[in-house]
C-alpha cells in the first residue's frame, strides 16, 4: 500500500538560495491548492474559453473546445465500464488525442500511463505487466507491429485506436502534413472488438456521470515509468496533488500566468518532463502548445515560429542537444528575423547545459536559457536557473517555490544532512559531497507495488519525507547544487535516461550472448553514449555489427549501444558481480576525456 506524504511545504525563507540568484518576481513560498487536474483545467477554461490551447498540424483547438472533447471522451470511458482507479495506457505520439485522453482518463478518477511510441513489443509488455491497464489507446499505425504480437499476453479488455489526424481539420493542411510527416501513417487494428476513437468522440457529454470524487492527495493521476534507485523500470505513482502542484511551481518560476504564450512541444508527452513542462504547465499559465508527432528540422521550427502567433513569446524545454541545433543554425537572424527574442523561457534539462552552448544560443536566437533539474519521482520539476536576471552556470539552479533540497550522507541517510543551506551551515563545497535529496509537494506517493524500493527512496527526517534522488553532488555557499556523479548509474543520451541493467537484460535475450556489461562514455555532442562489453558463445559468429542490428530490432533506438566490444570474460569481483566501472574507466574514450 502507498501512504500519503503530504505536508504544508513552507520553506524557511532564510535559506541560502533565497539570498542570491533568486528571481525577484518569484515568491519563496505558496499555498498549494488541493484540486484535481480537471479542476485546474476547468478554472482555466472559465478564464480563457476562446483562447487557443493546442496547435497541431495547422489545426487549432480552443480551451472550450478541448474541454468539450475531454467531457465527451470521459463519458465514453464511463459507458465502456472504465471506473475510478482503473488504468488506461496511452500508446500515442504527440497529438491532440493524447492530451484529450489524459484529461478524460483523470477526469473520471482513472489513471493514465503513457507508453513510449518507440518501445519494442517486449518493452511495452514489460510496462503493461507493471501498470496492468484495463484499456489501451493506440495509434492505428502502431498496433500491428508493436501491440499485436503481445496483446494475447495481457489482461487488456478494451482497445481504442485512432489515426494521427482524427481531430485535425483537413482543409488546407495537405502541404503541412506532407512537410512534417511525408505521408500520414496508417495501419489496421485487427484486434477483435477494437473501437474507433472517432466514434467515441460522438458521445454526448454527461457531467453528472463523469464528475468522480477525487482525493487529490492520495488518488493517482498517472503512472510514469522510471528506473528508481536500482535502475530496474518501475512506475512512479503521481497523485493529482503532485502534478497540479508541480505545474503551479513551474508557472511561478516562469513568471506567472501568461495568456497567449506558446510552448514548443517536441519532447514526447509520455515522458515526465513533457507531461508537466509542456502539457500541464501550458494550461496553468493560460498558454498554448505547439505539438509535433515527430521532431521537426530546425528550419521547419523557425518557419513555424514566424508563422504562428508567438508575439507573447515561447517556452521551450528540452535536452541540450535541441538548443545546440538552434545555436548552430547559420544566419538565423537574417533568415528568420521573426524568431529573434521569441525563445525567452527556455529550460535545458536531462543533463548539463554547458556554458558555451548557453552563450551561443543566446547570441544566435536572442533568447534566454537556463539549466533545470528534475526526475520522474518529483513530477518531475525540482529546480532551474533564474530566467529573469543573472544566473549561475554549471549548477542546477535553485529549488522551485515550496521545494527544499539538501545534501545527505550517500551511504547512510540516517546520519542526517551534510548541508541544508541554512544560514549557519558551513559544510559547503566539493569536499562535502553526498546524495542530493528533495522535499516538496511534487514528490511521488510511492513506486507502484514496490514497497521495499519505496521505503529506500522516500525517507523521513525531522517530520519531512525526503526523496533520495540517487544523484551525488554538493552545495555551494549560495545554496545552488552541483552534480558530481550518478549513484543510479543512469546513462544520459541526448536527454534520454538509459538504465544499464535494462540494456544488459535486453541484450542477454540474444541466444548467443552469455554476459553483458553496459556503461556510459563521455560524448561532447550527446552527453553520453552507450557502450556494451559482450561475452558470446564459443561457437558463435556474432560480430559487433550483427549485435547492433539485432538490438535495433528489439529495443528503443536510444538504448542501442553505439559501441560494442566482444571480449572473452567480463571482469568480476570476489562475489561474482560484473565490474562495469572497471570496463568504463579503462576504455580509450574515457581515458582520452579524463586521462589515465
Amino acid at each position: 500500500m502507498c501512504t500519503s506524504t503530504n505536508k504544508s511545504y513552507q520553506i524557511d525563507e532564510n535559506k541560502r538560495w533565497f539570498q542570491t540568484w533568486w528571481p525577484k518576481n518569484v515568491p519563496y513560498n505558496v499555498e498549494f491548492e488541493e484540486k484535481s487536474l480537471n479542476e485546474m483545467l476547468d478554472a482555466q477554461v472559465e478564464k480563457y474559453p476562446d483562447h487557443n490551447l493546442i496547435w497541431f498540424l495547422d489545426t487549432w483547438v480552443t480551451y472550450k473546445q478541448f474541454q468539450n472533447y475531454v467531457k465527451r471522451f470521459a463519458t465514453a470511458l464511463v459507458d465502456l465500464g472504465i471506473k475510478k482507479g482503473d488504468v488506461v495506457a496511452i500508446h500515442l505520439p504527440n497529438c491532440i488525442q493524447y492530451i484529450v485522453s489524459y484529461y478524460a482518463i483523470t477526469r473520471i478518477g482513472a489513471i493514465a500511463s503513457g507508453v513510449n511510441p518507440t518501445y519494442q513489443p517486449m518493452e511495452i509488455l514489460h510496462q503493461i505487466d507493471i501498470v496492468k491497464p484495463k484499456m489501451l489507446i493506440v495509434l492505428d499505425a502502431l498496433y500491428e507491429p508493436y501491440i499485436s504480437p503481445i496483446i494475447g499476453n495481457t489482461d487488456i479488455e478494451i482497445v481504442v485506436y485512432t489515426n494521427l489526424v482524427d481531430l485535425v481539420q483537413m482543409f488546407g493542411t495537405k502541404k503541412l502534413l506532407g512537410k512534417f510527416l511525408k505521408k500520414i501513417p496508417t495501419g489496421k487494428c485487427n484486434c477483435e472488438g477494437a473501437i474507433k476513437f472517432k466514434d467515441l468522440m460522438k458521445t454526448e457529454p454527461r457531467d453528472a456521470d463523469i464528475n468522480e470524487s477525487i482525493d487529490v492527495k492520495n488518488d493517482a493521476a498517472t503512472y510514469i515509468m522510471t528506473g528508481g534507485s536500482t535502475g530496474l523500470p518501475k512506475a512512479a505513482v503521481l497523485t493529482h496533488f503532485n502534478v497540479v502542484s508541480n505545474a503551479e511551481q513551474c508557472k511561478l518560476w516562469l513568471g506567472g500566468e501568461m495568456p497567449g504564450i506558446g510552448n514548443i512541444g517536441i519532447l514526447p508527452l509520455f515522458h515526465s518532463f513533457a507531461h508537466t513542462i509542456i502539457m500541464n504547465t501550458s494550461i496553468v499559465v493560460g498558454g498554448w502548445m505547439m505539438l509535433f508527432p515527430s521532431p521537426p528540422s530546425q528550419d521547419e521550427l523557425c518557419e513555424l515560429i514566424e508563422k504562428l502567433p508567438c508575439s507573447e513569446g515561447l517556452i521551450y524545454a528540452g535536452a541540450e542537444i535541441l538548443f545546440i541545433k538552434l545555436a548552430e543554425l547559420k544566419h538565423l537572424n537574417r533568415r528568420y528575423p521573426g524568431v529573434m527574442g521569441k525563445l525567452k523561457l527556455c529550460i535545458s534539462s536531462a543533463g548539463p547545459l554547458h556554458k558555451q552552448v548557453r552563450v551561443a544560443f543566446v547570441k544566435n536566437t536572442g533568447g534566454r536559457i537556463v539549466e533545470g533539474y528534475g526526475l520522474s519521482e518529483a513530477s518531475p520539476a525540482v529546480s532551474a536557473g533564474n530566467l529573469f536576471g543573472e544566473s549561475p552556470v554549471g549548477v542546477i539552479g535553485m529549488p522551485f517555490p515550496g521545494t527544499e533540497w539538501g545534501i545527505f550522507h550517500a551511504e547512510d541517510f540516517s546520519k542526517g544532512p551534510i548541508c541544508l543551506g541554512n544560514p549557519g551551515d558551513s559544510n559547503f563545497g566539493v569536499e562535502n559531497t553526498g546524495e542530493i535529496c528533495v522535499y516538496g509537494p511534487q514528490i511521488m506517493k510511492c513506486y507502484l507495488d514496490h514497497p521495499e524500493e519505496t521505503a529506500n527512496t522516500l525517507l523521513q527526517y525531522e517530520g519531512k519525507i525526503w526523496l533520495l534522488t540517487g544523484d551525488i553532488g554538493f552545495m555551494n555557499e549560495d545554496g545552488t547544487i552541483e552534480i558530481r556523479d550518478r549513484k543510479k548509474q543512469i546513462i544520459k543520451f541526448k536527454g534520454f535516461s538509459v538504465f544499464p541493467i535494462e540494456v544488459e537484460e535486453l541484450l542477454m535475450k540474444h541466444p548467443d550472448i552469455l554476459e553483458v556489461a553496459v556503461s556510459g562514455l563521455p560524448n561532447d555532442e550527446y552527453g553520453e553514449i552507450i557502450k556494451a562489453w559482450v561475452s558470446i558463445r564459443d561457437d558463435s559468429d556474432l560480430s559487433p555489427r550483427s549485435i547492433k542490428e539485432w538490438a535495433l530490432e528489439n529495443m528503443a533506438h536510444y538504448k542501442v549501444p553505439h559501441h560494442i566490444a566482444i571480449i572473452g570474460e567480463l571482469p568480476k569481483n570476489i562475489i561474482g558481480k560484473i565490474q562495469r566501472r572497471e570496463l568504463q574507466i579503462n576504455d580509450p574514450i574515457w581515458k582520452e576525456k579524463y586521462g589515465e
